[in-house]
């Protein structure tokens, strides 16, 4: 479903992602791990078209994307959900789910607040007014209602308290028995490894290692090495 195939990423001058690449099969929950500052957020922002990759290629399906725009590669079916949220602050629920709803596929605005009751709750209540949870599950909810084919969530537990973690991984598990497939960036590992398939991790711009969760928490020696656990 998304190849990444050897891509390099610049900031100005600044020389992020050093020949970064990952595989991602239909229905297929990825996680992506590495501390700060290692070239996590650039890769999804690379995916996405925001900051074009110099070299490589990103294949979605048999669409080369490397360089597509990003309104070109949401249309072609990656959801994102930023790292920060990044809602309209000035719409409300409703709109949110009205602006960005599109095709006729399984993600309707009733089925997304079925799946997010606290936002039907308060479904005229302006973004900018939500605790920052609400506006995580906001932030998911705007992506999902595209009806994307890949979901791809950067930190999504960032500044979050521990319920609406709780609530935010119940709705990981539900999309994931429903066959989604999502390429999950986090810190946290333990949220991360509880939903994931495969896991790679990334260190300074390369990925550094690929294995399955309980691989993972039983090396401890690179969990120290890379992820300070």
């Amino acid at each position: 479903m998304l190849s990444i195939q050897d891509i390099h990423t610049y900031y100005g001058d600044s020389y992020i992602l050093q020949g970064v690449s990952l595989e991602l099969q239909p229905g297929q929950v990825v996680a992506l791990l590495g501390r700060n500052g290692v070239g996590k957020t650039t890769l999804a922002r690379s995916i996405m078209g925001l900051t074009p990759a110099s070299r490589g290629r990103i294949l979605f399906g048999d669409q080369d994307i490397t360089r597509a725009s990003a309104h070109r590669i949401a249309r072609l079916g990656i959801g994102y959900v930023p790292q920060g949220r990044q809602v309209f602050r000035s719409l409300n629920i409703r709109e949110h789910l009205q602006v960005t709803a599109r095709g006729n596929g399984q993600w309707t605005p009733d089925k997304i607040l079925d799946l997010f009751p606290n936002l039907r709750s308060r479904i005229k209540s302006l973004a900018g007014k939500l605790s920052g949870g609400e506006q995580q599950m906001l932030a998911a909810a705007r992506a999902l209602v595209g009806n994307p084919a890949l979901l791809l969530m950067d930190e999504p537990t960032e500044g979050l308290a521990p319920m609406m973690i709780r609530e935010l991984g119940k709705t990981i598990a539900s999309l994931k028995e429903g066959g989604a497939s999502i390429l999950l960036i986090e810190q946290q590992l333990n949220f991360a490894l509880r939903y994931a398939d495969i896991v790679f991790i990334m260190n300074k711009g390369r990925i550094v290692h690929r294995c399955t969760p309980a691989e993972l928490l039983a090396d401890p020696d690179t969990k120290a090495r890379y992820l300070g656990v």
